[in-house]
């Protein structure tokens, strides 16, 4: 056994056992080492071929298809609750199912409670076993109870949403596209408060153009998949401005671009993962960082396993598996976390 020891200096320098200057306390060589090793940063990763776990079977209105599948929200028994932007409905697929089940909507496009219209961002309010609706073509979102009589409820009216989320509280967030701002209502709200944007459309940190998807921390840090500025955007708790975490350097296909990105996702160790959609990939960043990298779609857009085409929002399971909805190929591709 190695029993050297290894001396740290009031100087900042590291020496061996020798007789030295004043020390401030020994560490043995093998302990130093373990403790460096397990210092070193974490990153999750994840496998680059995506297994199709709903669709598969082309575009239609089956219960075995899906028709531009745009928000997705995976439970945690792993069921994955979809909209269909062009099927009018939300549909639920419970782990390793061949076909979806409808949930909401499903009775061609309209404005009926029954009724959903091009629906866009869903997610899901545990504590009132609820499913959250941005229903675009009808410019509201829309609450629907699942397994209860209780009727579909109008949540906000007049908006042009398209992303919604939750935070640990219980309070929506919401996206809206044509006036560039995000807001948060808490139950009771009508109108709620802005907490990104809201300073009409431009490229300014306090500027949003064409918000799309939106994820909220557990400090209440709201990031925005700020669409057409082709950045990501962190907005903390009471903040007057974002902060650029990912892109903001103009459209295109390099490692700090994005192309017109949607879903935008926050995993344990806070790395950044985004759908940048018309680059048919998904990417990685960590904050601060000038460059992300490609976690998934390193191939080209195409129809393939190892490609994307369109991707738009993303989704956790409770084991951390990367679900993405996989647009224009219709269908829900899930990339398995690499145990490294």
């Amino acid at each position: 056994m190695n029993n050297n020891r290894i001396g740290v200096h009031d100087s900042g320098t590291v020496t061996s056992n020798a007789t030295q200057p004043k020390k401030l306390f020994w560490f043995n060589e093998n302990l130093l080492s373990s403790l460096l090793v397990q210092s070193k940063p974490k990153y999750n990763k994840w496998q680059p071929i995506g297994i199709t776990v709903a669709g598969r079977n082309g575009h239609g209105d089956q219960s075995n298809q899906l028709h531009f599948p745009n928000g997705i929200y995976t439970d945690d028994n792993s069921t994955i609750v979809i909209s269909e932007n062009a099927n009018h409905r939300i549909v639920e697929w419970k782990y390793n199912s061949k076909r979806g089940q409808t949930i909401a909507g499903g009775q061609g496009f309209g404005s009926g409670l029954n009724q959903l219209h091009f629906p866009l961002g869903v997610t899901v309010d545990k504590r009132k076993n609820a499913i959250i609706i941005c229903d675009s073509g009808n410019y509201r979102v829309v609450r629907w109870f699942r397994q209860s009589q209780t009727s579909p409820q109008i949540r906000i009216s007049n908006i042009d949403c398209w992303g919604v989320a939750i935070d640990k509280d219980g309070s929506i967030y919401v996206s809206n596209w044509m006036k560039n701002e995000v807001r948060r209502l808490k139950e009771g709200d009508t109108f709620g408060a802005i907490v990104a944007g809201g300073n009409g459309k431009g490229n300014l940190r306090n500027q949003l153009h064409s918000p799309a998807d939106i994820f909220v921390d557990k400090d209440y840090s709201v990031y925005v998949s700020d669409s057409q500025n082709h950045r990501i955007m962190k907005w903390k708790k009471n903040a007057k401005e974002g902060i650029v975490v990912a892109g903001g350097n103009s459209e295109g296909n390099h490692l700090n671009q994005l192309h017109s990105p949607h879903g935008v996702i926050v995993d344990n160790l806070g790395q950044i993962i985004i759908a940048d959609s018309q680059n048919h990939r998904i990417m990685l960043w960590c904050e601060g960082d000038t460059n992300g990298s490609i976690a998934v779609g390193e191939n080209g857009k195409g129809k393939e396993s190892n490609q994307l085409n369109d991707p738009r929002s993303l989704s956790f399971d409770v084991e951390r598996n990367l679900y993405v909805a996989d647009s224009h190929n219709h269908r829900v591709q899930k990339y398995e976390l690499c145990n490294e």
